[in-house]
């Protein structure tokens, strides 16, 4: 199924915009990741300052059509804000994953996240006729757990020492999905705490 997950732009109707990532985002993202300790945070795959271009590079090999595609998440008025991606795209079992998700921490706990994962899951689920989408972190990043379980995602498990990270540790991630049958909920809760914003 080839352009399966093909390059598209979502916008949102309070707060985001999002659009296929590009080389030419590259002063942006390093404008954004400078942002706080967003690439120091050991359990995340946002980009550090000094990594940016290898992270936007990195990005960009595994977005080919159909097996992948990474967002910039900007604001209405035009800032970049982060970044969230279809990673794991398994398009002949309508499957995919929502990850590699950061946002400056002027974003965090507002409306952002809520209306990006609307979009994205409003997408593959609306559009692209997926039975299911998955999400992952590391078990140890208990702030995206969270927000993973206020989406609405149900834990389906813990893969345990998953991968091996740079450091040598072992990671074990944590694997929740929502279900085509489960969207039409999951989508009236994010309306609705979008709507508290």
């Amino acid at each position: 199924m080839s352009g399966f997950v093909a390059p598209v732009r979502l916008t949102g109707e309070r707060w985001v915009m999002l659009e296929p990532l590009r080389r030419e985002h590259l002063p942006e993202i390093a404008a954004a990741a400078a942002d706080g300790e967003l690439g120091r945070l050991w359990f995340t795959a946002a980009p550090a300052p000094e990594l940016v271009e290898q992270w936007v590079d990195g990005r960009l090999a595994v977005g080919a059509p159909g097996s992948g595609l990474t967002f910039v998440v900007r604001r209405l008025d035009g800032t970049l804000v982060g970044s969230s991606s279809y990673i794991n795209v398994d398009a002949a079992n309508r499957r995919l994953e929502i990850g590699n998700t950061w946002y400056v921490a002027a974003a965090r706990r507002s409306g952002v996240n809520s209306e990006t994962k609307l979009l994205m899951l409003g997408h593959a689920f609306d559009q692209l006729g997926c039975v299911a989408v998955e999400f992952r972190t590391h078990f140890f990043n208990f702030t995206s757990r969270a927000a993973i379980e206020r989406l609405g995602a149900k834990l389906d498990g813990v893969l345990r020492s998953h991968q091996v990270l740079a450091d040598g540790s072992r990671r074990d991630t944590v694997v929740y999905s929502i279900l085509d049958v489960e969207w039409p909920a999951v989508r009236n809760n994010l309306r609705y705490r979008m709507s508290r914003y």
